[in-house]
């Protein structure tokens, strides 16, 4: 008996062998494919202290209690102000412990809201940088490392909706021009075909490489230019030709002249914008399409049009990364996160009807050059376009937690009142704009979902209560600065060739006008001037508005001599008046 024994633990010691060095043989590939994955939590630190380089060594397991101690510290710091010392602790944190979301968030928010702005706001550039620094390292390390956290997200999204398409910043206005230039090359013709060519294009060079419909131009190009040679630099290399010609090869700069007008170069163009969007912006193209279709604007003349958004403005990409959270970590059993995700949506939406719509003026270079853009030339206006978008979203977010008992009496009823105040604003709105038959749309979708007795009389009835609701109480002098708000409304968007929109702004200031005049006119309140006097008036003001450049001005008078010969009489004529009675008052006193 005991031969076998012996035999069968030899056998044993053989076998256990032969696994340890077998499962040896796999480490190496093992490491590679953790490496790989992001699942290595014991990277070297890279400019440390040499106690905390040796602690997070040599303390092995107990890692976590370094963690816990640099994130008690980067807090503390935070509290004292020192938001540079705390980004250092907290990106030594996010190598340490690169699963740890809430230090993403921190990070994120500490650089965008912080650090930008302990810079003046005379150096928006430096702001920017922040900023921007803030929104990438959430989009571009914490999300990939956590792409079921949607807390991420919802920083991500909060972001762009706040932090660049909020007003709260001094530096704003820098901060959408800035998204605006970057995104604005790869968007082409921004139409729903562009949009679905760029998600059908190749997803990789590779596929490229091998499709007959790029060859001649890929080949034509690396002919002309050397650096065209690296295929993995080709679509880089590409971008930069095509955005600052001056720094190629000037037979590169005539090729690409001279391809502009083939289909090879119309395809690899809608494949370079859809690399960038994917690998620069991380903004994938078919979701892009999907948003397009289920937030778009509509077109108010033809409701079956549905436009594509506005993918310069930052509530569009606030958009794109809730909803991605939502369909990529989003849970069965609603979280707090979800749940302000879903709120981030309809925000953005909301922002979109009332500052949806982006005029970018640009001035001529007096060297001739370019056309100059400036930050303090972004305008935003109310978009009425958008507001079918936003009524189906929040619908839908309010069934979604109408679900959810818990919900009832918090985010449920928070989102009812706030769309029923949205509703009222969106039918005046929609009345007031002369589009009668959408306010008539929402405003009998606003009885049977909020029957409250202001709502039981006829569409005309409502308007004109709301509409003397909110000129009873005005003084002549609100009155005056109303119609005169309104009037140089519409002549800034007489100046961006907004034609329709200024017609309706004059109509709505002369209503005004017509009302005060008839209502209050036995009231021995003091009278308006004339209408026509408060146009010349309104018009003086708009001209000496230092936020609108001066080439808008100058081109807007031009255009109403040319275009309208007869209001500039009428100018001129009003002008003469306005002086003489200003010389009698002088005289006077």
């Amino acid at each position: 008996m005991r031969l076998p024994d012996n035999t069968i633990r030899f056998v044993c010691v053989i076998l256990a062998i032969s696994f340890i060095v077998t499962a040896g043989m796999q480490l190496d590939f093992i490491n590679s494919k953790r490496k790989e994955m992001k699942l290595i939590i014991n990277e070297p630190l890279e400019n440390a202290p040499p106690s905390l380089a040796f602690a997070t060594v040599a303390m092995g397991a107990f890692r976590g209690i370094v963690v816990d101690v640099l994130w008690m510290r980067a807090d503390r710091l935070k509290s004292e102000g020192q938001f540079f010392d705390a980004k250092q602790l907290a990106e030594w944190i996010t190598i340490l412990q690169p699963r740890f979301s809430k230090v993403w968030e921190f990070q994120a928010w500490n650089m965008a809201y912080n650090i930008s702005v302990a810079i003046p706001a005379t150096n928006p550039d430096q702001r920017w940088h922040w900023v921007k620094n803030g929104y990438e390292i959430l989009r571009d390390k914490g999300i990939p490392l956590n792409p079921k956290k949607i807390l991420l997200y919802q920083e991500l999204g909060r972001i762009f909706f706040h932090k660049i398409g909020g007003i709260t910043d001094d530096a704003h206005k820098y901060y959408k021009l800035q998204l605006a230039l970057s995104i604005s090359p790869l968007l082409g013709d921004a139409s729903n075909e562009y949009y679905s060519d760029l998600a059908n294009a190749p997803k990789t060079m590779d596929d490229v490489l091998v499709d007959p419909n790029y060859v001649s131009f890929i080949n034509g190009l690396k002919e002309a230019d050397p650096v065209f040679s690296d295929d993995d630099k080709f679509v880089s290399n590409y971008i930069a030709l095509r955005d600052e010609p001056g720094k190629y090869d000037p037979n590169a700069v005539m090729f690409l002249d001279f391809a502009k007008d083939t289909q090879a170069y119309n395809r690899f163009n809608v494949f370079a914008n859809a690399q960038q969007l994917r690998k620069v912006w991380k903004l994938e193209p078919s979701l892009m399409v999907e948003l397009n279709k289920t937030y778009g604007p509509i077109d108010l003349i033809d409701p079956n049009n549905r436009q594509p958004l506005d993918w310069r403005l930052a509530d569009v990409h606030a958009i794109f990364w809730a909803v991605q959270g939502i369909k990529v970590a989003g849970q069965e059993d609603v979280t707090v996160d979800e749940t302000n995700t879903d709120r981030l949506v309809t925000h953005a939406l909301q922002d979109l009807f009332r500052n949806g719509t982006l005029y970018i003026y640009k001035l001529s270079d007096p060297n001739g050059s370019s056309p100059l853009v400036q930050a303090n030339n972004v305008f935003l206006r109310p978009d009425l376009r958008m507001f079918e978008s936003y009524n189906k979203s929040v619908m839908a977010t309010i069934a979604k937690y109408r679900k959810k008992e818990e919900m009832k009496h918090g985010s449920f009823h928070s989102l009812e009142i706030g769309h029923r105040n949205m509703m009222k604003n969106a039918v005046f709105s929609f009345y007031q704009a002369g589009h009668v038959a959408y306010a008539r749309k929402f405003y009998n979708e606003m009885r049977i979902l909020y029957p409250l007795d202001e709502f039981r009389v006829p569409l005309e009835v409502y308007a004109k209560r709301r509409f003397q609701k909110e000129l009873k109480v005005i003084d002549v002098i609100s009155a005056r600065e109303i119609i005169n708000m309104m009037l140089r409304e519409g002549y800034f968007r007489l100046a961006m060739y907004d034609d329709n929109e200024a017609a309706n702004r004059e109509s709505l200031a002369k209503e005004i006008y017509d009302y005060y005049g008839r209502e209050f006119s036995d009231e021995n309140r003091i009278e308006l001037p004339d209408f026509k006097l408060l146009k010349f008036t309104a018009m003086v003001d708009f001209f000496n508005d230092w936020q609108y450049p001066s080439q808008m001005r100058e081109n807007l008078i031009e255009r109403i001599r040319v275009e309208r010969p007869k209001l500039a009489e009428q100018m001129m004529e009003i002008q003469m008046r306005y002086l003489q009675q200003q010389k009698r008052s002088q005289e006077q006193k």
